[in-house]
């Protein structure tokens, strides 16, 4: 197998730490850059669970250096905006970008600036950019240069939800999520809602009706079930590491049954190796470390709710990256995922 020099933008954070790793276990994989802007130690000193397996520095690069390396794709774990900032220069040198970022996973500038706060630096790439969930958008990201990977908390909602709506099974304009994260979603930065004192023993919500992920759940939705989709959406920040659990709540369209919606979304999902319609209710315990997502539906009265669990920092983030890389290059889409 043909290796492909790959580029890690912004490796000190936890979802560069998994990247890495899931990197390593590709045959295909050769990182040959790693960047901070503030950090020069040895990967394997910012990651010291990478000893032994990387020998690479961090650097402060600009698009010419990785140009330089012969670098083809390169995973963008910078901050908002950041990657927008340098998106346009890496494309132009012939380079694949995956952005970790919500930068391109909204179609519209003006609902970015709105909810971001800040004027985006590249908006006539915004319509053009493929959402990077290749369970419901694979064809558009085969054959794109620069993928906009998913949200954490959005990939949890949307894998359940679309295909109900897209059925026809549940209201588009009523739609309730509550999500609950491991505190490794908040990222590595030091903060005080991080503290172990603060986040131990404790469940709390936040971000409620402000969160960043509301417009693009909606959008998404809407583009993948063709309804205009409205939603409520409150996160939580939960005392473990990682992971996600997501309970929907979802107007009930007709009289389907429960195994009626069961057999429909194992139908939708028939082939698609990293989701697993389940019979028992989902825990985070049993996707941790993977590229899954188990998810299931209840008919209580009136109401459609799912259920859904993944690992925030892999389907989330790296894993669902991975997969991006095998779709736009062509390999088996489980390499290095199973």
């Amino acid at each position: 197998m043909e290796k492909i020099k790959i580029a890690v933008l912004g490796a000190t954070g936890y979802t560069a730490l998994e990247l890495l790793k899931l990197l390593r276990r590709h045959p295909a994989a050769d990182v040959v850059a790693v960047t901070s802007r503030e950090n020069t130690s040895p990967i394997a000193e910012v990651h010291p669970s990478l000893t032994g397996q990387y020998s690479i520095c961090c650097e402060n690069l600009k698009p010419a250096d990785l140009q330089a390396r012969g670098v083809q794709v390169v995973f963008s774990c910078l901050p908002h905006t950041a990657t927008a900032a340098v998106a346009p220069e890496l494309l132009e040198l012939g380079m694949k970008v995956i952005d970790f970022g919500a930068d391109y996973r909204l179609n519209d500038a003006a609902v970015f600036n709105k909810w971001y706060n800040v004027v985006h630096p590249d908006p006539d790439r915004l319509p053009s950019t493929p959402y990077g969930l290749p369970e419901l958008f694979r064809a558009q990201i085969k054959n794109s240069a620069l993928v906009a990977n998913p949200g954490c908390y959005p990939t949890s909602a949307i894998l359940p939800l679309a295909p109900l709506l897209k059925g026809g099974y549940i209201a588009e304009d009523d739609i309730i999520i509550d999500s609950k994260s491991g505190v490794s979603g908040a990222g590595r930065k030091p903060s005080l809602k991080n503290l172990y004192p603060e986040c131990n023993e404790a469940i709390s919500a936040y971000a409620v009706g402000t969160h960043r992920h509301t417009p693009e759940i909606e959008e998404v939705l809407t583009t993948a079930s063709g309804k205009a989709a409205k939603i409520i959406f409150t996160p939580h920040l939960t005392p473990m590491d990682r992971g996600i659990l997501t309970t929907t709540y979802s107007k009930r369209l007709n009289d389907a049954s429960q195994e009626d919606l069961l057999a429909y979304l194992r139908k939708f999902y028939a082939g698609e190796p990293f989701v697993q319609v389940v019979d028992a209710l989902p825990s985070t315990k049993d996707v941790i470390h993977t590229n899954r997502c188990h998810l299931t539906v209840r008919v209580v009265g009136s109401r459609v709710m799912t259920i859904s669990a993944i690992d925030n920092l892999i389907k989330g983030a790296a894993g669902a990256a991975v997969q991006n890389f095998n779709v736009i290059c062509g390999f088996d889409e489980t390499t290095a995922l199973l």
